[in-house]
C-alpha cells in the first residue's frame, strides 16, 4: 500500500484521550477498507497534565515535530483546576494556530436523524452548513497565549481586533473553494460574509475583501449579514445557509451557537488549515468529570478525523484517503438512520467503545 501519511497525535487532556483513540482507530480502519496507504503516528504529549507534571504545555521539540508532520489530531486540552498565574487556561494549541498559520477554521454543522434536533421546524432536519471561521487573527490575535493584550495598572485592558488582507485573501479564496467542493458532491453551496461591517472598519475591511474575491468567482452564489442578524437566523432559519465565512471571536460563539442545533457540542468536528499543515480536533472541551468512564462520545474527534483524511487526499494527492474519509462520514449518517448509533450524550445506551465499534463496523457496507 505504499508509505503513508503521518499524524502528529496530541491527545491532551480528560476525554480527549479517550475520544482521540476511537477517532484513530476509525480512521485506520477506514483507510484499510479502501486500500489507502497506512497512517503512521507520532504521539507528542501536551496540556494541561503535562503542564502539571512538567512546567511545559508540550513537550521539547513538540510543536517542530508537530509541524513535520503531514497533519496534526488533537483530542482536548485544558483542565479546570490547571492554569497560568493570571487565572487563563493552558493553550499551547492557540499557539500552535499562530506558529502553523492555521487561518481556515472549517466547522461542519449537520442534522442527523434520530440524533437531537433543538428546533420544532421540521426543516431543521435539512441543516448542512459549514462555519468558516478565520482562526489566527481577529480579536484572538490579543488572545492571552499570545501576550498581546495592553494591561493598565488596574485600571483598563485593551485588546487589539487585527484583519490583514493577506490572511483575508486566503480565507475568502478557501471558502470559494470550499464551495466549488461542494457543489461537485451535488450540495447548495451559497457562501455568506458575516461581519459587522455597519460598525466596525476592520469589519467593512473584511467584507470588500470578500466582494474583491467574490468577483473572481461569479459561479457561486453569494450572501451577506450582519453578525447578529445571523445569531438570529440561526435560530430562525438555519437550513437556509450553506457556508458562513467570519472573523475568529464571531467564528468561536456562531459555531458553538450551530453545533448546539444539531445535538450539541459531542458532534462538533473542527479543522483547521494552514498553508502547510492542518490540525484537527472535536471542538467540544476536556470534561475530566466523565474521563476514562467510557461516556464521552467519540463522533466530533471522528468526524475530525475525517475532515483531516480529506484534507490529507488533497495535500498528498492520494485519492484513496478522500475515500476513506467519505466511508466515514457515511457510516455516521447511516449508523443514525437506521438507529445504530445511540451516544449517551443524547441519552442514549452507547459509551465511547460502543459508538466507535459500531462506526468501524459500518465502514464496508
Amino acid at each position: 500500500m505504499g508509505t503513508g501519511a503521518t499524524i502528529a497525535l496530541i491527545k491532551g487532556d480528560g476525554i480527549g484521550v479517550d475520544v482521540a483513540e476511537a477517532a484513530c482507530e476509525v480512521a485506520v480502519a477506514a483507510c484499510a477498507a479502501v486500500a489507502a496507504p497506512a497512517l503512521g503516528f507520532d504521539e507528542i504529549r501536551a496540556g494541561a497534565g503535562y503542564f502539571a507534571e512538567t512546567g511545559q504545555d508540550i513537550e521539547p521539540g513538540g510543536e517542530e515535530r508537530a509541524g513535520e508532520a503531514d497533519a496534526i489530531f488533537l483530542g482536548a486540552i485544558g483542565l479546570p483546576a490547571i492554569r497560568h498565574a493570571d487565572g487563563t487556561e493552558i493553550s499551547p494549541h492557540l499557539r500552535l494556530r499562530d506558529r502553523f498559520g492555521l487561518y481556515a477554521g472549517v466547522r461542519p454543522v449537520r442534522a442527523y436523524p434520530n440524533a437531537p434536533q433543538r428546533l420544532a421546524d421540521p426543516r431543521a432536519a435539512e441543516i448542512d452548513m459549514v462555519i468558516l471561521r478565520e482562526s489566527t487573527e481577529g480579536l484572538f490575535y490579543s488572545a492571552a497565549a499570545h501576550g498581546r493584550a495592553q494591561v493598565i495598572g488596574d485600571a483598563e485592558v485593551r485588546e487589539t481586533l487585527r484583519i490583514t488582507r493577506a490572511t483575508t485573501e486566503k480565507l475568502h479564496r478557501f471558502g470559494f473553494k470550499l464551495a466549488e467542493a461542494r457543489r461537485a458532491r451535488g450540495k447548495r453551496a451559497r457562501l455568506t460574509c458575516v461581519d459587522k461591517a455597519n460598525v466596525f472598519t476592520s469589519m467593512a475591511f473584511f467584507r470588500n475583501i470578500f466582494n474583491e474575491i467574490a468577483a473572481q468567482h461569479p459561479e457561486t452564489e453569494v450572501g451577506y449579514n450582519y453578525v447578529d442578524a445571523q445569531a438570529l437566523d440561526l435560530v430562525r432559519q438555519p437550513w437556509e445557509f450553506d457556508i458562513l465565512v467570519m472573523e475568529n471571536m464571531f467564528g468561536d460563539i456562531l459555531s458553538d451557537l450551530a453545533g448546539g442545533l444539531v445535538g450539541g457540542m459531542g458532534m462538533a468536528a473542527c479543522g483547521e488549515i494552514g498553508d502547510r499543515t492542518g490540525l484537527f480536533q472535536p471542538a467540544h472541551g476536556s470534561a475530566p468529570d466523565i474521563m476514562g468512564q467510557d461516556k464521552a462520545n467519540p463522533l466530533a474527534a471522528i468526524l475530525s478525523a475525517a475532515l483531516m483524511l480529506d484534507y490529507l487526499a488533497d495535500k498528498t494527492g492520494e485519492p484513496r484517503y478522500g475515500q476513506a474519509a467519505a466511508r466515514i462520514d457515511d457510516a455516521v449518517a447511516q449508523g443514525f438512520a437506521a438507529n445504530r448509533l445511540r451516544p449517551m450524550e443524547f441519552g442514549g445506551d452507547m459509551g465511547t467503545r460502543a459508538v466507535t465499534r459500531a462506526v468501524v463496523e459500518g465502514l464496508n457496507p
